[in-house]
This record gives structure tokens, sequence and C-alpha cells, in this order.
């Protein structure tokens, strides 16, 4: 069984239950919106983010869900779909997952307003039930993640990054929104208790842990979940990269950055600076931090009594450290 099946077996109930909920929130009385959602909706990827709503609400609620849980789950996957569409959007892109873009095949002017129709439905799911508190839970994130983007475009063009700021950019760009799954689980089941706070830490911790791997991809030897050196053709300012910059030479920091800011199309010179992070310990020194991530995420997944729950969620965390893409 592969692992991602093995996570979702004790909510499997809830994800099929979910599934059909979902598709409902999403309904239209126009057709083209609902021909276009009914794409979305049958493209989907691995469903990490609802199966941490569900895991966690019932890892902390001994096993049970609630209506609001359902609820948080379909806000969440709502409002990080129109993230997505817009993301496709603003980077020209067109593919998602293997598929074509919303973009792609409707255009762009059909693509932001699919965006803010998915933003509009989430954020009204919220309040025709008076779920506030889940949905401030939600906005929070989405302000972040903006800021995040915006903090990595502006600190991309003085390739200025400190550790520091870094974390700063992927905690906003991508833990916060494991972040706002975990604390929105908790507070679907038990509002106004500690859980929501730990849940809300836990996400974040997997959250770094998971962007921190993502960039190892783009030293690995195999081009598995996207091409090497992208990120460097893109001139982000990544873990491995940080490190090096900060504890290297005068003169191979210079060699560095001109190379990134203006040798990144340059394929032989992009193969020179990966082998120089690598041989300058910049991927085992991002390897550790992101161990040092999954160790304090599990720390407090013990605090919880044993339960099928807890161990998929183990589960998820050294997922999340092992996958190959």
């Amino acid at each position: 069984m592969k692992i991602t099946e093995q996570i979702k077996q004790p909510i499997a109930y809830e994800m099929e239950l979910f599934e059909q909920k979902f598709l409902l929130s999403m309904a239209s009385k126009v057709a083209l919106l609902n021909r276009i959602t009914h794409y979305i909706v049958n493209r989907k990827g691995k469903q990490m983010r609802p199966m941490f709503v569900f895991l966690v609400a019932k890892m902390v609620d001994n096993g049970q869900v609630s209506e609001r849980t359902y609820r948080g789950a379909a806000v969440i996957e709502l409002i990080h779909t129109a993230t997505l569409v817009h993301d496709d959007v603003v980077d020209d892109s067109n593919r998602r997952r293997g598929f074509f873009s919303v973009n792609a095949l409707w255009k762009n002017k059909i693509a932001v307003l699919i965006g803010d129709y998915l933003l509009s439905k989430g954020l009204l799911l919220s309040i025709d039930n008076n779920d506030f508190d889940l949905l401030k839970i939600i906005s929070v994130a989405v302000r972040e993640m903006s800021e995040g983007e915006l903090l990595q475009i502006e600190k991309a063009r003085q390739l200025d990054i400190t550790e520091d700021i870094y974390y700063d950019i992927i905690r906003q760009k991508t833990a916060t929104l494991i972040a706002a799954c975990c604390s929105l689980g908790a507070a679907s089941v038990k509002p106004n208790t500690i859980d929501v706070e730990s849940m809300r830490k836990f996400g974040e911790l997997i959250g770094m842990a998971f962007q921190i791997k993502d960039d190892l991809f783009d030293y690995g030897a195999e081009a598995i979940g996207k091409p090497t050196g992208i990120d460097i053709k893109e001139q982000k300012m990544t873990l491995p990269l940080i490190h090096v910059l900060n504890n290297c030479t005068k003169k191979e920091k210079s060699w560095l950055i001109n190379s990134v800011k203006k040798h990144n199309k340059d394929k032989k010179r992009v193969k020179e600076v990966i082998a120089f992070v690598k041989a300058n310990n910049g991927l085992d020194y991002a390897i550790n931090k992101m161990k040092a991530f999954q160790v304090e995420a599990l720390q407090i997944l013990d605090t919880y009594p044993e339960s099928e729950y807890k161990s998929a969620l183990r589960l998820m965390v050294n997922y999340v450290i092992d996958r190959k893409k």
C-alpha cells in the first residue's frame, strides 16, 4: 500500500463524504462555471490539506468530526484552489499537476474570475454557518501567503536574504497554509482550546520542513518534482545557497551572486553553482535544519495519546521528509 493511502485509511469515509460536499459547495447556476469547477475537482492532487484537517480533528477529539470539520476542509480547499488558479495566471503557467491549467484552457480573464468566485464561495460558506473562528484562521493564512510571496519577490531583487528572512518567507508562503489546516481541524471540534494553538504550531513546523525538502529537490541528481537548478534560474534564494553565501570568502560570494544575477540562464554556470553549494555543505546544512523541524513537530504529536489518527499524522510528517517529489 502506498504511504499516502496508508495515511488516508483512518479517514477514508470522511474523505469520500468530503468530496461530495466539496463539489456541492462549488455549485453555480452558470453552466460555464460548473464545467470549469468540475474540471478542477477531477484533477485534484494528493489532497494533503483536507487530510490534515480530518486527521487532526479526529486525533484531538477521540475520533470525532463535526459538520464544522467538513465545512472547514471545504473552505480551505476552495480558498487554496482560488490562490492556485490565480498563481497560474501570475506565473503564465500552462500546466498544473500535469494537466492544462484553467488559464491555458479558458484564458486569463476567466481564470481570474473563477479564482474570485471560489474565494467568495469559501467566505460565504463560513459566514452562512457562523464559522467566524474558522474564517479568521483561513483569512490570516491567505494574508500571510500573499505577504510571503511579495517578500520573496522584494528580496530576490536584492539577493540579500539572511537565513532569518528565508524562514520568514517560507513560514508565510508555505507553512502558514498547513498550519491553518491543522489549527482549523482542532478548532472545528474543540474551539477555544489549547489544541488549536498547539496544532497550528505542529502544522507550521511540518510546512517549514516541507519547503526545505522542496528546495533540496533543486539540487537533486535526478530531475524529480522539478528540474534541477530551476530556483537558481528564477533567482530564488533557498537555504542551501543562503548558507553557503553566508559562509564563503568575499571572492566566492561575489562569484555566486554574479552567477545568480547575471548568468542564471547559463546551464554550465548553474551546474557550477550547484556543485559549489554541494561541496560547501549547503545541502547537509539544509537537511539538518529540515530534520530539526521534523523532530519538533513529532514532539508536539507525542503530547497526544496513541491512536490510529496520531499514527497517520506521524506517517505524514515522515512522508514530508522522505518523499521523492
